[in-house]
């Protein structure tokens, strides 16, 4: 742990003493701040973050406990949209997320909106957070994704690196998106999704066994999988017959995500086993 030079405050003894910290922030007195951090006006950071060197955090933003924040990030800064008209919209971090050099995280369009970043989640460098995004829970996000405005990537998630998504896109639970892809309508739950223009490839096998599905709950997935991909049906009629399977969470779960991305709606709540 880095200890800094102890000023006339005893709560500065983490903060460097050329970081520049706004007097209205609320920072835990665990809280490390770095040499030439600069902390803005409505920001809180819980106890034992860590924010590195030349690190630059605006509010209104809310940071939970226990994040790393590695030198140049970029947090809080107003979106990068043509309808923000300079209102106090809000940024929230969760705990235990690892942002790494050169993330840049922006806080949502209107006040009485966020962008949200759940926990445990690791943003390689480069990434890009934008506008209104909600982001979920252990999410791996590879180096320099671009996320655009009102993306929402669900838990356990991993994003392969220097790809796009579109705006409004939804990412479903334990997908897995291939480096360099186009990700330009939803990404189903629990699929491996790559290329340019993007397709469904194939389960996301390794992911799910990772997350502790069992075998039955696989099967059940292997079988949707190939009613929705490797059938002649329409999506439809492959949606009818995978409401026969409504004794397991994860088919039906996929077949409530289909069934909303047909038809554009967006997707908020409670997810099963979303742990």
């Amino acid at each position: 742990m880095l200890t800094y030079p102890k000023g006339d405050n005893p709560l500065t003894t983490l903060i460097h003493p050329t970081a520049v910290i706004h007097p209205n922030a609320q920072i835990n007195p665990t809280v490390e701040v770095g040499p030439y951090a600069v902390i803005g006006d409505q920001v809180k950071i819980g106890a034992q973050t860590t924010i590195g060197p030349h690190v630059v955090i605006e509010g209104p933003t809310e940071i939970g406990k226990n994040n790393r924040i590695f030198p140049s990030a970029v947090i809080g800064l107003e979106p990068q949209d043509l309808k923000y008209k300079g209102v106090p919209s809000g940024l929230k971090i969760g705990d235990g997320n690892t942002i790494r050099e050169f993330v840049t995280i922006n806080r949502a369009t209107e006040a009485d909106e966020l962008t949200e970043i759940g926990n445990n989640n690791l943003l390689m460098a480069y990434v890009h957070v934008a506008h209104n995004c909600v982001l979920e829970d252990h999410l791996v996000i590879a180096n320099a994704v671009a996320l655009a405005g009102h993306v929402h990537i669900e838990s356990r998630a991993v994003i392969g690196g220097a790809l796009g998504v579109h705006q409004f896109v939804h990412i479903g639970r334990n997908a897995m998106l291939g480096g360099m892809s186009r990700i330009d309508r939803d990404a189903p739950p629990f699929m491996m999704i790559e290329g340019n223009p993007s397709r469904v490839r194939s389960l996301n096998l390794l992911g799910l066994k990772r997350a502790g599905l069992t075998t039955e709950d696989i099967g059940y997935l292997k079988k949707a999988f190939r009613l929705l991909y490797r059938s002649d049906l329409t999506l439809q009629r492959a949606l009818e017959e995978l409401a026969n399977f409504d004794n397991n969470q994860y088919s039906q779960y996929l077949r409530h995500f289909l069934q909303l991305s047909s038809t554009g709606e967006q997707r908020r709540g409670p997810i099963p086993g979303n742990k």
